[in-house]
C-alpha cells in the first residue's frame, strides 16, 4: 500500500510540476527578497558597506551551499523511500538528518569565526572594508545553526512532495527580515543604529522564527521519531543522506568559489566594481526565481517516480522543464536589457557602480535559459540518487570554462569580458547537461522514445 505522501506518482506530469512550482516560486522569491532587502538597505550606507557585503557573498554562499546539499540529500532519499511506501524509515531518516545538521552547523560556526580575518584578507578586502565585514560576519557565523537546521527541515518536507508549507515559512521569514532591517541598520523607532551588524542580526532573528515554525510543521506531519538511536543506525542514515548531500553540496559550493575568484578579479578594478557586481547578482537572483523553484520541485518528483518504478514520467518532466526554461530565459534577458540602468539605480547613485551593474545585466541574462536547464538537470540527477554527474557539470561550467575564460577576457577586454565569459560558459554547459541526462537516464532504465503523432 502506498503512503499518502507519495502524491507525485499519479496524475498529469505537467500538472504536478505547475502545482509544485507555483508555491515554490513564492518560497524562493522570499529567500531572494530576504537577501536583496539586506543588500538594498546596506547600499544606502554607501559604496564601502555595499562592497563589504559583496565580499561576504561567496563565503555565505559556500556555507549555505552545504545546507542546500544536506537539504537535497534529505529530499532525495526521503522522496525515494516515500515512493516505496516505507514511512517508518522516512521518520528515522528525517530525524537523523536534523541531528547531523545540528552537529555540522556548530562545528562550521567555530571554523568560520576563527578564519574570518585571514580569509577575507586573502580575497582582497582592504583594512577599512575588512572591519565592516567583521561586523557582519561575526553575527552571521554565530547564527549559522539557524540557517542549516531549517534547510534540512525543508528538505524533509519537500521529500513528501509538499511545497506550500515551505513557501509560507520562507515568506514569513522574509517579512520579518524586511521589518527588522531598517530598525536595526538605521536605528529607526528608537532601536540602536547597528549598520552592517544590524543587517546580520535581523537575518538571525528572522531565521530563528523560521526554525521554530519549521519544527512545529515537521512534528505535525509526523516526520520525526526519537533522536536517540544506536551509533550504527545513525551512521547508516548519515551515509545514505551524505551519498547525495555531499556531492550536492560540492555542486553548489563550486559556484560561490568561482564567484569569489571573480570578485578577486573585479577587486583589481576597485571597490566600486565589486559593489556593482554585488548589486547585479542580487538582481539576477530575483530574476532566476522560477528556475530555482523548478529545480527544487523536480528532485522530489524524480525521486518518488523512480521509487515507484515509473521512469517515463521522469523523461516527460525533464522535457517540459527544458522547454519552459528556454522560453522564459529569452523573456527575462529582453526585460533586463531594457531596464538595466533603472534597476541599477535602485542600489546606488554612484556612476561607476551603476555602469558595472548595467553591463552585467545586458550580457549575462542571455544565458539564463541554459542556466535554468543546468539547475533542473542537476536536481534531477540528485533525485535519482546519482549526484556525481551534477558535480562534473558544475565543475565544467565554472572551473573549467568560466574562471579561465574570465581571467583571459579580463586581460583582453576588461570587466565586460568577465561577464561575457559567464554567458558563454552557461550556454555551453546547458547543452552538455541536458544531453547527458537524456543519454544516461535512458541507458539506465531503458526508457523507450515517446511516440510522435504522424
Amino acid at each position: 500500500m502506498r503512503s499518502s505522501h507519495a502524491r507525485l506518482i499519479e496524475g498529469p506530469v505537467a500538472g504536478h510540476l505547475v502545482s509544485m512550482t507555483v508555491p515554490m516560486v513564492w518560497a524562493v522569491l522570499a529567500i531572494m527578497l530576504f537577501n536583496a532587502t539586506d543588500t538594498w538597505f546596506v547600499a544606502q550606507l554607501g559604496a564601502q558597506p555595499l562592497a563589504a557585503m559583496s565580499f561576504t557573498f561567496p563565503v555565505i554562499m559556500v556555507m549555505t551551499s552545504l545546507g542546500i546539499g544536506l537539504m537535497a540529500g534529505t529530499s532525495s532519499v526521503l522522496a525515494r523511500v516515500v515512493g516505496e511506501g516505507d514511512m517508518g524509515q522516512v521518520r528515522r531518516l528525517a530525524t537523523d538528518a536534523l541531528t547531523m545538521a545540528l552537529i555540522i552547523s556548530l562545528a562550521l560556526s567555530a571554523v568560520g569565526i576563527a578564519s574570518l580575518d585571514w580569509l577575507f584578507t586573502l580575497m582582497g578586502a582592504s583594512p577599512v572594508v575588512l572591519a565592516l565585514i567583521r561586523d557582519y560576519m561575526l553575527v552571521w557565523y554565530a547564527g549559522f545553526v539557524l540557517v542549516l537546521v531549517p534547510m534540512v527541515v525543508i528538505g524533509a518536507v519537500r521529500g513528501t512532495g509538499e511545497t506550500r508549507l515551505q513557501a509560507r515559512l520562507m515568506m514569513a521569514s522574509a517579512a520579518i527580515n524586511l521589518i527588522l532591517d531598517p530598525l536595526l541598520i538605521f536605528g529607526w523607532l528608537g532601536f540602536p543604529r547597528l549598520e552592517l551588524q544590524g543587517a546580520a542580526m535581523a537575518s538571525v532573528i528572522a531565521r530563528l522564527v523560521t526554525l521554530a515554525a519549521g519544527a512545529i510543521v515537521i512534528h505535525r506531519m509526523h516526520l520525526l521519531c526519537s533522536p536517540l538511536a544506536p551509533p550504527s543506525t545513525l551512521w547508516r542514515s548519515w551515509k545514505r543522506l551524505l551519498h547525495v548531500g555531499l556531492p550536492a553540496a560540492g555542486t553548489n559550493i563550486i559556484i560561490p568559489v568561482s564567484a569569489g575568484i571573480i570578485i578577486a578579479l573585479l577587486a583589481a578594478y576597485g571597490d566600486r566594481a565589486v559593489a556593482g557586481y554585488g548589486a547585479a547578482v542580487r538582481i539576477e537572483a530575483l530574476t532566476l526565481v522560477v528556475f530555482f523553484a523548478m529545480s527544487a520541485t523536480i528532485g522530489p518528483f524524480v525521486g518518488q517516480n523512480l521509487g515507484a518504478g515509473k521512469p517515463g514520467r521522469i523523461v516527460e518532466a525533464l522535457r517540459h522543464s527544458a522547454r519552459f526554461c528556454l522560453a522564459l530565459g529569452v523573456v527575462v534577458a529582453i526585460v533586463l536589457g531594457l531596464l538595466a540602468p533603472q534597476l541599477s539605480r535602485l542600489f546606488s547613485d554612484d556612476a561607476e557602480v551603476i555602469g558595472v551593474t548595467t553591463t552585467y545585466l545586458r550580457i549575462v541574462p542571455w544565458s539564463y535559459g541554459a542556466a535554468g536547464i543546468i539547475m533542473v538537470v542537476n536536481a534531477a540527477f540528485n533525485g535519482l540518487g546519482s549526484p556525481l554527474p551534477a558535480v562534473v557539470i558544475s565543475v565544467t561550467r565554472t572551473l573549467v570554462l568560466y574562471v579561465p575564460l574570465a581571467y583571459a577576457a579580463s586581460r583582453l577586454i576588461g570587466i565586460p569580458g568577465i561577464f561575457a565569459a559567464a554567458c558563454f560558459s552557461d550556454l555551453l554547459s546547458g547543452i552538455i547537461a541536458y544531453a547527458w541526462f537524456r543519454a544516461s537516464f535512458r541507458a539506465r532504465v531503458a526508457v523507450p522514445e515517446p511516440r510522435r503523432n504522424s
